[in-house]
């Protein structure tokens, strides 16, 4: 009786959780947006007020769904996160997101632009100034320079969406092409989850048997200058094998897992 209990709590607390997450997300364009604006400033001043409300409202869902007993973290790494440059993480759950922003005060996020059209995130992107990307590769490249230019740390999920619990990442040229073409280093992140949860293939409210336990940690710097040996475009395509040998490794699935 205990178990169903707590299983039926976590099932509520869950669904709390993303109906205030969905709250904020009609607050925040209808009102936060347009206050953010109307204060003095910069565009530049504008996008770092914009990315400490983000930092700020994203920390304070994620301390909400551990108070509910929805879910446990930890982190190591912290302050090299907040020194980073260009953050490469893998992507298992839909709160890594929420996660890194909740953990960098200055955090610029590549996005698809699709999430333009997503109402509960709209408002947040564009607070923040995060980087759309319509799938165009020099529109990005130019973007992230201009984001580092601004002393901002910029994520990237270089898979380009969540992974498949079990299965081998294949990550994408672009995040090795930004490391490459502004020559910045890299700062990997690892998110693990036991068990897993919120992946590609589940709804919010096919919660776990017990509270999610998020580890996150910041790993040594990749130095992008080791793969600076030919012409960019062979560079990247180095770098991205690298990357994918990386990350397959450190979450322990085999690279001949097929996918």
């Amino acid at each position: 009786m205990q178990a169903k209990l707590n299983f039926a709590w976590r099932w509520f607390a869950t669904a709390f959780s993303f109906f205030v997450f969905g709250v904020g997300g009609i607050i925040i364009p209808v009102i936060v947006v347009p206050v953010l604006f109307l204060l003095p400033g910069t565009r530049l001043k504008r996008e770092a007020r914009g990315q400490k409300f983000i930092h700020i409202a994203f920390s304070s869902f994620i301390k909400l769904m551990r108070f509910l007993g929805v879910l446990t973290y930890e982190i190591h790494g912290a302050k090299e996160l907040r020194q980073a440059k260009l953050v490469l993480a893998n992507h298992p759950t839909l709160l890594d997101v929420v996660f890194l922003i909740a953990l960098i005060p200055n955090a610029n996020c590549v996005v698809k632009g699709a999430l333009l059209r997503n109402p509960f995130m709209r408002g947040a992107i564009r607070a923040a100034g995060y980087t759309i990307n319509n799938g165009e590769a020099n529109d990005v490249l130019i973007d992230a320079k201009e984001v580092f230019n601004k002393q901002q740390i910029m994520i990237v999920f270089p898979e380009g969406t969540r992974s498949v619990p079990g299965k081998s990442h294949q990550l994408k040229r672009g995040a090795a092409n930004i490391a490459i073409r502004t020559n910045v280093d890299i700062t990997p992140v690892i998110i693990s989850c036991e068990p897993i949860s919120l992946t590609k293939q589940d709804k919010w409210y096919h919660i776990p048997s017990s509270p999610m336990h998020f580890n996150i940690s910041a790993n040594p710097i990749i130095k992008v200058s080791d793969f600076q040996l030919s012409n960019s475009t062979k560079n990247a395509r180095l770098l991205t094998d690298y990357l994918t040998k990386y990350f397959n490794a450190e979450v322990g699935v085999n690279d001949s897992v097929a996918n």
